[in-house]
């Protein structure tokens, strides 16, 4: 996979109060394909297997998923800085608001 060709996306995270919410929130953001499985391990698969994440992604209201749904926002915040570890040559900054 080549850096991706999207410099910036934004995510409101605002209305997300589960984990599939999250996951088909992701999925739409990101241009995951239409057979994405919405776990964890699909996720995984498909930013460093399958799509190219932007640049830069920034979560809006990052504190509303803390607080709603706290093991999943750890989860997100922990596989892409595994990303950014794993693919340096690909690396997207992450902000979180």
């Amino acid at each position: 996979m080549c850096a991706s060709t999207k410099k910036e996306v934004t995510i409101d995270l605002k209305k997300v109060s589960t984990k599939e919410e999250l996951q088909i929130l992701l999925k739409r953001n990101l241009d995951f394909p239409d057979y994405y499985g919405r776990n964890w391990d699909a996720f995984w698969d498909t930013i460093t297997g399958v799509v190219e994440l932007p640049e830069k992604i920034i979560f809006e209201n990052w504190l509303d998923l803390e607080e709603s749904i706290p093991d999943e926002a750890n989860s997100l915040k922990e596989m892409l800085e595994n990303y950014n570890k794993k693919c340096p040559m690909m690396k997207t900054e992450v902000e979180y608001k």
